[in-house]
């Protein structure tokens, strides 16, 4: 069958078009990943003065009177099994299970949820006894880095919420497809980023 100039003009225009959004996409995703590089100095920053800082606790409480092992351990063991949860998503993704991939999403969120209400709780114990940010120069360090913290697994929480609505009302698109990924990137970072503040806030602070 002949190929019309019109044909011919349409098949050329759909290629463009599918090469322009790859290569938009591509572009996002490069894009993700300098947030992600800048996200890191800003931890290390966060880092560097809370270990600079820790020591001064001007009298006041200091990680051992204030850290209790059970809690920021349960905290540990959520964040890392919403990671494992979140990967499953990505993965029933791929394999195009709507109901999977809304389940799992769904179980990472709430997990979050849990892990960010159980920092608050301890905020609000810290502040109880009058172990606030501005009373001494450890504890402006911790607030300031844990909380950070908190506040971008709060991103997340809102994030995923988005995109689930989303896979919900129009399934799994390639653009929904695209953002899963970047949030699921998102998301291990963070876990990464608590596993030095475990390590290097709670642990450190114990012994």
């Amino acid at each position: 069958m002949a190929v019309t100039k019109e044909d011919a003009w349409g098949v050329q225009a759909r290629s463009q078009t599918t090469g322009s959004t790859h290569d938009e996409n591509e572009l996002r995703v490069a894009g993700f990943w300098v947030f992600l590089a800048t996200d890191m100095i800003l931890f290390a920053c966060l880092f560097a003065t809370y270990i600079v800082l820790r020591g001064n606790t001007d009298g006041g409480p200091g990680p051992r009177q204030l850290f209790d092992v059970t809690g920021f351990t349960e905290e540990t063991f959520i964040l890392l099994t919403s990671s494992f949860t979140c990967g499953l998503a990505t993965h029933v993704m791929h394999e195009g299970r709507r109901r999977a991939l809304v389940l799992w999403l769904s179980v990472t969120a709430l997990l979050g949820l849990l892990f960010v209400g159980l920092e608050v709780s301890e905020f609000v114990r810290d502040v109880s006894v009058s172990a606030t940010i501005s009373r001494s120069g450890f504890l402006s360090g911790f607030f300031t880095l844990v909380g950070t913290h908190g506040c971008h697994v709060s991103l997340g929480i809102l994030w995923m919420g988005s995109i689930l609505f989303q896979v919900m009302r129009q399934g799994i698109t390639p653009a929904i497809a695209r953002k899963l990924t970047i949030v699921g990137l998102y998301w291990h970072f963070l876990d990464v980023v608590w596993v030095f503040l475990f390590t290097v806030v709670y642990l450190m602070g114990v012994m």
